[in-house]
């Protein structure tokens, strides 16, 4: 008989395995907070990092570059639709590759019922010299009062956003970022079913079993070959260890540089613990959701900036 404890295989958590449709993750909900409440980066890899809290402790840390990002604009939500304002500065519109910008104002039945403020910004990763060059544009929520946003927003337009005025040291912060590729794997590695012995059926890494007669047809639950890696996921409450310049470059860089990425050349932050996606792959970062307003202070004593080849 099949033993009722033994628990299913595989998680139904994240239903359907399929590829990300861009490397570019939406976020959809913000925090409530003030200030920019989001920033973007690019995968470094990771190191060992030791941090003074309640007595000292070695830990895996992750390493994101993150260049300063340009706000190009801002968007007003209203119950009558949505505007835009665009910066008229020409380097700005030549990297977004608008030639000619006309002048828009905000409609005052959009700002009469208006009720959230977003930045309009774009990643440069030109500035990490490692080798991809197109900008990358997203949209970044702001804290406040709908007064407050408006007022943030236009003071930022056209300017460069510093990731020292998103997040300091000892804060938490969510990651969203698409995670590594394995392409078309079977049931075995992708949802960890058992192997068949050799004389069951001839076959080995299959799973035992389809479902029952009925419902006649292959319910969506059972474990069955497909895409593997490559999925858009989130998470949360990562905290930040230390949020360096670029003048602190040489603290973390090996001398023959990170693997698969090279040197870092821009402000950096550290994160503890892992981080999905790999090395040069764009990471989106959000206030901490679940952490709103939690604060500790950590004191990085040790970073270990050996060749990692």
């Amino acid at each position: 008989m099949v033993d009722i404890r033994k628990p299913r295989r595989g998680s139904l958590a994240f239903r359907p395995r399929k590829r990300a449709k861009s490397q570019m993750p939406s976020i959809n909900f913000w925090p409530e907070g003030e200030g920019v409440l989001g920033f973007a980066g690019y995968k470094v890899g990771m190191t060992t990092v030791a941090y003074k809290e309640n007595g000292e402790a070695y830990v895996g840390a992750t390493i994101i570059e993150t260049p300063p990002m340009k706000v190009y604009g801002y968007r007003v939500y209203s119950l009558n639709g949505v505007g835009d304002v665009i910066s008229e500065d020409k380097e700005i519109l030549e990297k977004l590759n608008i030639k000619n910008l006309k002048s828009k104002e905000l409609k005052e039945n959009i700002l009469k019922d208006a009720f959230d403020v977003r930045l309009l910004s774009y990643a440069q990763p030109f500035l990490t010299k490692f080798g991809k060059k197109k900008i990358e544009r997203m949209e970044i929520g702001l804290g406040g009062s709908f007064e407050e946003k408006l007022n943030k927003a236009q003071s930022l337009l056209g300017k460069d956003l510093s990731v020292k005025d998103f997040i300091k040291e000892g804060q938490y912060v969510d990651v969203v970022a698409v995670t590594k590729g394995k392409g078309w794997q079977g049931p075995v590695k992708r949802f960890g079913v058992a192997k068949q012995r050799r004389k069951a059926t001839g076959k080995i890494r299959h799973v035992g079993t389809l479902g029952p007669f009925h419902p006649n047809y292959v319910m969506y639950t059972v474990p069955m070959a497909g895409q593997m890696g490559y999925h858009k996921r989130t998470e949360l409450n990562k905290l930040v260890l230390k949020v360096g310049s670029k003048e602190e470059v040489d603290k973390i860089n090996p001398s023959s540089g990170f693997p698969h990425y090279g040197l870092v050349r821009n402000d950096f932050i550290i994160l503890k613990g892992s981080v999905p996606g790999c090395a040069k792959r764009l990471i989106r970062l959000r206030k901490a959701i679940r952490k709103t307003g939690v604060s500790e202070k950590v004191e990085l004593t040790y970073i270990d900036n050996s060749p990692k080849n």
